[in-house]
C-alpha cells in the first residue's frame, strides 16, 4: 500500500477552535486535500449551525466524534481523573449521536480526549461500547512507552483480542502539536521524550518558535513513515493550537505542498478504514 497523509484535527475548544477551523478549511480548499475533524459533541450543541455551514456541505472532509465532552475514558498520567460505567459509554454513544444529527452523516469514527499509549486494549468494556455504538474505528494511541512523546510511527491493529475483530485502531503519530508550542504542561509535567530518542531529529530543545520549525518536524515523521511502508501518517493537530501559533496556517501549506511534491496522497481516517476493510485487513 502507498503511505498516505491524513490531516486530522482534534476539535475542543469553544470560540477558538471554529476561528481556526475558518483558516484551515481555506488552506485545505486551496490545495484540494481532504481531512478529518474529530469534534467534540458539546462543541456542537453549542456551534453545531456554524461548524455545520463550515464543513458540512465540502465532499473533502470526514466529521468523527472526539467524544461527547472531552471526558477522559480510561485513566492517563496528565489527565483528570477518568470517567467509568455509564458515564463513559455516554461520551461514546452521545458524542456519535450528536455529530450524526448535527450533519446528517454517518459517524464511523471517535478519538478519546487526550488518547492513550495502547489505545483502549486491554478494556474490553470499553471496546464493547465502542463497537455498540456503530463505531468502525477507534484513534485512540498517540503516546509512546510511558506516556513519552513523541507518538511512534505504528500502524493499524484490531481489537480482536477483545471480541471485535471488525473495529481498527489507527493511531496517530508525531508531537501532539500544542505540546510542541509548549501551550499544555508548561507549568507541568517534563519528562515526555525517552533516552534513546527514537527520532532525534524530531526532538527541539524548546518550544518551537516558528511554522518553518514545525513543518521540518512534520517531515521526520512523513519520511519516516514512507521508509517504514506505513499505510499512512497522521500528525496531532489542534485548532486551537494552530490558530494561536501560526494564525496564517503557513504551516499548513508548507506540509501539504511537501506531500504533494513527494508523490504522496491525501486521505481521511473513514478512507483508511474502507482500505483496510477492502483489503480484508
Amino acid at each position: 500500500m502507498q503511505t498516505r497523509f491524513i490531516p486530522a484535527y482534534d476539535t475542543e475548544k469553544a470560540g477558538d477552535c471554529l476561528r481556526a477551523c475558518r483558516r484551515i478549511v481555506e488552506a485545505h480548499q486551496r490545495f484540494n486535500v481532504p481531512a478529518t475533524f474529530f469534534i467534540v459533541g458539546k462543541r456542537l450543541e453549542d456551534e453545531g449551525s456554524e461548524y455545520r455551514s463550515l464543513l458540512g456541505d465540502c465532499p473533502l472532509f470526514e466529521i468523527a466524534s472526539h467524544t461527547y465532552s472531552h471526558r477522559i475514558l480510561r485513566e492517563h498520567p496528565w489527565g483528570p481523573p477518568a470517567v467509568g460505567g455509564a458515564e463513559r459509554i455516554r461520551e461514546v454513544t452521545l458524542g456519535k449521536d450528536t455529530v450524526e444529527q448535527v450533519f446528517g452523516r454517518p459517524c464511523f469514527g471517535i478519538r478519546p480526549g487526550y488518547s492513550f499509549v495502547d489505545g483502549l486494549h486491554g478494556d474490553p468494556e470499553l471496546v464493547d461500547a465502542v463497537a455498540s455504538a456503530g463505531l468502525r474505528y477507534v484513534s485512540s494511541t498517540a503516546w509512546g512507552p510511558d506516556y513519552s512523546l513523541p507518538a511512534p510511527l505504528a500502524g493499524p491493529t484490531t481489537y480482536e483480542a477483545e471480541g471485535h475483530p471488525d473495529l481498527w485502531e489507527l493511531p496517530a503519530h508525531g508531537w501532539h502539536d500544542n505540546v510542541l508550542k509548549g501551550y499544555t504542561f508548561a507549568d507541568g509535567p517534563r519528562r515526555l521524550i525517552l533516552w534513546p530518542m527514537s527520532f532525534p531529529g524530531a526532538i527541539p530543545i524548546g518550544p518551537i518558535q516558528t511554522p518553518d520549525e514545525e513543518f521540518a518536524i512534520n517531515r521526520q515523521f512523513i519520511d519516516g513513515a514512507v521508509t517504514l511502508g506505513l499505510s499512512y501518517v497522521s500528525l496531532i493537530w489542534h485548532p486551537w493550537s494552530l490558530g494561536r501559533f501560526d494564525s496564517s496556517m503557513r504551516m499548513l501549506a508548507l506540509t501539504f505542498q511537501y506531500v504533494r511534491d513527494i508523490g504522496m496522497d491525501f486521505a481521511t481516517y473513514a478512507d483508511e478504514w474502507s482500505r483496510r476493510v477492502g483489503a480484508g485487513g
